[in-house]
């Protein structure tokens, strides 16, 4: 399905998520509404407990909606069968995990391909996109070399690579920097900011401001609800206040 340049590229309208626990009914999300538009580099703060990771989980298509609708690249992701929401997830995000989710015995290049493989890739096209990635990450030298002969910012840097190669319209980082030091870290986050100047959507999810203020846009959950800050990121003047954040259906202006 195509979609017009104008669409949002993430177009989420009154997403609700509920458990039943017990005779209780547990209202995790509340009519979230978020749109996202393409380049895009939108950071969703809150924390533990605010529903930012179960909104993560809904963005990722790796659960589904109670209620509400969402679009993914002009596609309805609600109701759809598993399989084709593990298509639209392989095809449409590239994941950027806190713990990297490398497999210890394979090599960054072959842990960049492994997504690929599931496309039905040629083995020459996944080497071809595997090394432009790495390449592109700075890890050229390093790309046969397995997980434990790498540093944590490099391996970070082979996840964000194993998130490029399959060229998707979102990248999706979940605490992209918590498992490093503070100045891998910086490193990580100036390569996704390069990332987004050169094009590429990114939805980053994160419990820290610092982090969040590299972002262009801010939204912040809380007890299941989005906010958006006003005032562009950096201002100090609202931050974490009441007063900063509006209670609406999340858009672009």
């Amino acid at each position: 399905m195509s979609r017009a340049q104008h669409e949002p590229l993430i177009d989420i309208q009154n997403l609700t998520k509920t458990y039943v626990m017990g005779r209780e009914k547990v209202v995790i999300l509340n009519e979230v509404s978020l749109q996202v538009m393409q380049g895009e580099f939108v950071a969703i703060i809150g924390p533990s407990g605010s529903g930012k990771s179960t909104l993560m989980n809904l963005i990722g298509c790796l659960d589904t909606p109670t209620a509400g609708s969402y679009k993914l690249d002009g596609i309805e992701v609600k109701g759809v069968r598993d399989n084709r929401l593990a298509e639209i997830r392989n095809q449409k995000i590239g994941f950027i995990f806190q713990s990297f989710h490398l497999l210890p015995k394979l090599s960054a290049m072959d842990n960049v391909e492994l997504p690929l493989i599931y496309r039905g890739m040629s083995s020459r096209e996944r080497r071809e996109r595997s090394t432009l990635a790495l390449t592109q990450v700075g890890l050229a030298e390093r790309m046969h070399h397995r997980p434990s002969e790498l540093s944590g910012g490099q391996q970070q840097r082979v996840a964000i690579a194993r998130a490029l190669a399959g060229h998707p319209p979102i990248l999706l980082a979940d605490e992209p920097t918590g498992a490093l030091d503070t100045k891998t870290g910086q490193e990580v986050l100036a390569m996704i900011e390069k990332l987004n100047e050169e094009g590429h959507t990114i939805v980053l999810i994160t419990h820290d401001r610092e982090v969040a203020k590299r972002a262009s846009r801010v939204v912040t959950m809380r007890d299941g609800v989005l906010y958006e800050e006003q005032g562009g990121v950096g201002n100090e003047a609202h931050a974490g206040a009441q007063d900063g954040l509006r209670k609406h259906p999340v858009e672009q202006a």
